[in-house]
């Protein structure tokens, strides 16, 4: 397991440090920083002030390992728009983003699970059906316009919820349920998949030819090992809402860090960009490594091979 472990660490390390690099140069090529700080009307001297007061003139290189330095001590410099830390809007905002991100997850797991359980118990039948063609809907249905539709209906029409802000925990429904509506469809697929191919185990047929409940069996046999795919997935799924959090953030009007990025990009805010792209990206890759873990803590045979 140690062996394990260290690998998916090392893996998991070079996978963060890839992205940084990635997201360093991306942000470096998309124009000339300085310019676009500096704004259209400056003039050229002006721009060459600016590109040497914030180290633009020095080599790429230099810039980038100056800049991961500082990020390897949570200094990611000053917002340009917000005349603050970086640290601080992103440790202002990291909460509602990641509150956002559980709720939406675990609706998606209550709704998903059940749901593929159901379509593969009662395979080929109405119910199955019924369970892939909501899968369907599901993948049909960009969250944005699940979001504006919950927002027409149950804040405008209605009057049940509110349309925006994170007051209170019901600001938080109608967006953890646009959001969380992306990741059924994955995991009720994959947690069919998983039960079918385990209900058809020779060890399933045993517990049943012993005639233990049908409920006993399901639950505590098939579901048990069944469920293993799905500890990865979920990790997977709750790094995208992260980092797709940000449509939702704005069609919400919620103080996240998706909104934060949405806000950065639109102002040329680099720093700010930089540093959000960094932390969502350490942030998935750290979910992915835990469900490594986590899958092999659970099925010896994945770190045996």
């Amino acid at each position: 397991m140690l062996s394990f472990t260290s690998q998916r660490l090392l893996v998991a390390f070079s996978v963060a440090l890839t992205v940084s690099i990635v997201a360093f140069v991306l942000l470096h090529l998309s124009g000339d920083l300085a310019t676009a700080i500096a704004g259209p009307e400056a003039t050229v001297a002006q721009v060459a002030e600016i590109r040497h007061q914030f180290g633009l003139d020095r080599p790429i290189t230099a810039q980038y390992f100056d800049w991961l330095w500082h990020a390897l001590h949570f200094d990611f410099g000053n917002s340009f728009y917000y005349r603050d830390t970086v640290v601080s809007l992103v440790v202002s905002r990291l909460p509602v983003t990641l509150t956002l991100g559980a709720i939406s997850l675990a609706l998606s797991l209550v709704v998903a699970v059940p749901l593929g359980v159901l379509a593969a118990v009662y395979s080929d039948t109405i119910i199955d059906r019924l369970a892939l063609g909501f899968c369907v809907l599901g993948q049909a249905v960009p969250t944005f316009c699940l979001g504006l539709v919950l927002i027409i209906v149950f804040a405008v029409q209605l009057r049940w919820l509110p349309v925006s802000g994170t007051a209170s925990w019901k600001n938080y429904i109608l967006p953890s349920i646009a959001l969380g509506w992306y990741a059924v469809p994955a995991v009720m697929r994959l947690s069919r998949n998983g039960m079918l191919e385990v209900l058809s185990s020779d060890y399933i047929r045993t517990a049943r030819a012993k005639g233990l409940q049908p409920s006993v069996v399901i639950l505590k046999h098939a579901l048990r090992n069944a469920i293993i795919p799905v500890v990865a997935l979920a990790a997977v799924q709750f790094g995208f809402m992260l980092g797709g959090s940000i449509v939702i953030e704005a069609v919400f009007n919620m103080q996240g860090l998706g909104y934060l990025a949405w806000e950065a990009i639109a102002r040329n805010d680099f720093p700010v960009v930089q540093a959000v792209v960094l932390i969502l990206a350490v942030i998935y890759v750290a979910l992915t490594f835990l469900a490594d873990v986590a899958n092999a803590f659970l099925d010896p045979r994945i770190r045996l091979a």
